[in-house]
């Protein structure tokens, strides 16, 4: 599974790329304006730390104006891909778009047959929100399972992204169900690496070190 960061944080990338587990970046314009920067000067620039794909989102939801946006993103870095809704005008807009080789990732996915019009469109990433699907009293991870099953079947090649990652054990599950990526929040990354067990086992390490140190004095 790769792993991809969800934030437009340039601080939080540089972080999680130099441990080696950054394989692209996901950005929506929410994040964005978290960061209060201008809008290509932060997708740029973490184009230019991140060798994965950057996701950046069109503002705009008339096919022309999509079109037109993805278009202008696309030249910012060889490693932009273009997020687009799952709309009508969205996946008219995928399809033209994948026609020129312009990636895109149709974003707000949160059913089977929404994934399935997207990767036949020509979407490279589909990205299914499994959080806010939990949200619905739904699950989630299920649609994860389901698509990959769809995509196998019909020798559709776009990528699954499992978005809206709010805890180890939705990236866990993400895993298990054959998702090829997870967008994670960079708060998420240190709950991941770090347990109890484990803190505890260095603790005991260190106190017998010392131990062992203070005899041989």
């Amino acid at each position: 599974m790769k792993f991809f960061l969800d934030t437009a944080n340039v601080e939080q990338i540089k972080r999680i790329n130099d441990l080696g587990l950054c394989d692209g970046v996901t950005t929506n314009p929410s994040l964005i304006n978290k960061e209060g920067r201008d809008f290509k000067e932060v997708v740029t620039e973490i184009a230019s730390i991140v060798d994965g794909p950057i996701s950046a989102e069109v503002t705009s939801y008339t096919y022309d104006e999509m079109v037109k946006q993805a278009r202008e993103i696309a030249k910012w870095a060889e490693n932009i891909v273009v997020k687009i809704p799952m709309t009508e005008e969205g996946l008219k807009a995928i399809n033209t778009l994948s026609k020129e080789g312009i990636k895109t990732n149709c974003t707000l996915i949160f059913s089977v047959s929404q994934g399935l019009m997207a990767a036949k469109a020509g979407a490279s990433y589909i990205s299914p929100f499994i959080g806010r699907i939990d949200d619905m009293g739904e699950d989630g991870v299920e649609l994860i399972y389901k698509l990959k099953q769809v995509l196998e079947n019909y020798g559709l090649e776009s990528e699954i992204i499992a978005a809206s990652i709010r805890t180890n054990k939705h990236l866990e599950e993400a895993a298990l169900a054959g998702s090829d990526i997870a967008t994670i929040p960079g708060t998420l990354f240190e709950k991941m690496w770090t347990h109890p067990l484990t803190s505890q086992g260095i603790e005991n390490f260190k106190k017998d070190w010392d131990s062992f140190v203070r005899r041989e004095k």
